[in-house]
């Protein structure tokens, strides 16, 4: 199983990699009052990207920590669980 993740990895890899290849040609930016900016088409997607997962991760980041705080009040609420060290023991 785990060799097959790992082709599957490297497959996906060689395929970003010659995508990469293929897309190095200069591509102009434009922004406001004439701005502009030139470089790689595969570096513009890269820069995108990321900046979307940022985002994405911004926009979550509320969310995620509204429910680890609801989940912590439940586990004090529920009190401790057979088996279970304190954590000032650990």
């Amino acid at each position: 199983m785990r060799l097959a993740g790992w082709l599957l990895r490297g497959l996906a890899f060689l395929l970003l990699l010659g995508f990469a290849i293929k897309n190095t040609a200069p591509v102009v930016v434009r922004y406001y009052l004439g701005n502009e900016w030139q470089a790689p088409l595969v570096f513009v997607l890269l820069i995108t990207f990321a900046i979307g997962v940022a985002v994405g991760i911004a926009a979550s980041a509320g969310y995620v920590f509204r429910q680890r705080k609801l989940l912590a009040a439940a586990r004090a609420a529920a009190g401790p669980t057979p088996g279970s060290r304190d954590r000032a023991d650990a």
